[in-house]
């Protein structure tokens, strides 16, 4: 059972009183630790030196000491001869050696006195130093918790662009500030998201309510109106409709792409690229336009909806945006390990520094010839799932008219996907 675990299962009376700071209950178990530590080193240091200052008498009460007997051996031991007849020699090494045992005994109380008394002292000062100096090194271990407590405080829809970029080894602490950095980022992608999605729907929707509105209004203003008027109302209103549809299909494709992959699957681009030539088969036919394909398979690792759409948008901007009696190449296949989806079509010149701007959201391209207008998130939905599968686009304008633009994705992206 974990300490903390433990402090739950106490009285709430009892818990009112344990620290809530990590910091502190940090320096209480620096402190505890060396004082354990220290009470078993100084007990295994008082045995060793308490051994070592022995007197070979142990458990043996020294006999007492005759003061007067040692009076009377003035002479020095060392003089008097070993053998002599006289019993005072003997009594005088008796008493000289209970002297100094008793003196051995007394200095080693006194020694083991003082080992005990300063090793109590020094214990409580150091133990009282590691905790400040756990109070310290805990203060530093915890700063970038204390840095990511407070971006996390500062953090709302905002402040979502701070980052922590925590320095330093990769450590645990390390680790969690870049998950949190990771977290801010795909907080900020999604804020990024929602906004752009409100701004764009908010803007593109008010057309086609406005030619609805006004529509009705002109035909219900008018003092009596004919089934044919009535008929050429609703014409109008289900076309604005459609546009409506297209534009929120659309945009939802694009925010749904703009947060990146939530599924990944092999997709071959060629069985995607003949999906989408079949939608577009009868625009294709009604204004006579030549296609020619050569589809080798061309599998690739990524969310099989956003490429499909891709697919899809990169053909029908072909076919929209051409002449009658065009032309449109189409090709897939693989290349050096990555695959490619590449298609060429006859129609308007487009200037080399307006390409890029076709990538944008709602920069409609418009076919003189034929007066059609897209709903102007087709390319730019493009380069949003080709961001979100780590992929490729190249757009160039052809000299005589026309637009070519080529794909290429990795055939296995990475698990953790772009870097967005």
């Amino acid at each position: 059972m974990r300490v903390d675990q433990l402090a739950t299962r106490l009285p709430a009376s009892v818990r009112k009183w344990l620290p809530q700071k990590v910091r502190t209950r940090l320096t209480l178990l620096y402190a505890a630790l060396f004082l354990a530590g220290g009470v078993v080193l100084l007990g295994l240091t008082f045995g060793l030196v308490a051994h070592s200052l022995s007197t070979g008498q142990s458990g043996v009460k020294p006999a007492p000491i005759d003061v007067k007997l040692l009076k009377e051996c003035k002479a020095p031991l060392h003089a008097l001869p070993d053998k002599s007849p006289n019993p005072l020699v003997a009594q005088c090494k008796k008493a000289f050696n209970a002297g100094f045992v008793d003196a051995a005994a007394a200095q080693r109380t006194q020694t083991l006195d003082y080992l005990h008394l300063y090793s109590l002292i020094g214990l409580g000062v150091l133990t009282l130093a590691s905790g400040g100096l756990g109070w310290v090194v805990s203060g530093r271990v915890l700063r970038p918790v204390i840095a990511i407590t407070d971006a996390a405080r500062r953090a709302s829809e905002q402040h979502l662009g701070e980052r922590l970029a925590l320095a330093g080894p990769r450590d645990e602490l390390k680790e969690l500030a870049d998950t949190f950095d990771a977290m801010l980022d795909r907080l900020d992608v999604a804020f990024s998201t929602q906004r752009s999605f409100v701004a764009n729907a908010s803007h593109e929707l008010r057309t086609p309510l406005t030619v609805m509105r006004t529509a009705m209004d002109v035909t219900l203003a008018k003092p009596s109106y004919t089934h044919e008027q009535i008929t050429l109302m609703a014409a109008k209103v289900r076309r604005s409709i459609d546009q409506a549809e297209d534009t929120i299909d659309a945009l939802l494709v694009l925010a749904t792409s703009d947060q990146g992959l939530t599924g990944r699957e092999y997709v071959d681009l060629s069985t995607a690229a003949e999906d989408a030539l079949e939608n577009v088969a009868n625009s294709v036919s009604e204004h006579h336009l030549d296609f020619e394909v050569d589809l080798l398979q061309a599998e690739v690792m990524g969310d099989r909806v956003l490429l499909e759409r891709m697919v899809a948008n990169v053909i029908d901007n072909a076919v929209l945006h051409n002449v009658d009696r065009g032309w449109i190449r189409l090709r897939t296949g693989t290349h050096n390990g990555r695959a490619y989806f590449d298609i060429t079509n006859s129609g308007p010149f487009v200037p080399e520094e307006r390409i890029p701007s076709l990538f944008e959201p709602f920069q409609r391209g418009e076919d003189r010839a034929r007066g059609r207008k897209g709903v102007g998130l087709g390319l730019s939905i493009v380069r949003s799932v080709v961001a979100a599968h780590n992929a490729s686009v190249e757009a160039s304008s052809l000299p005589e008219g026309g637009l070519r633009v080529r794909i290429e994705l990795s055939q296995r992206i990475e698990e953790e996907g772009p870097d967005r």
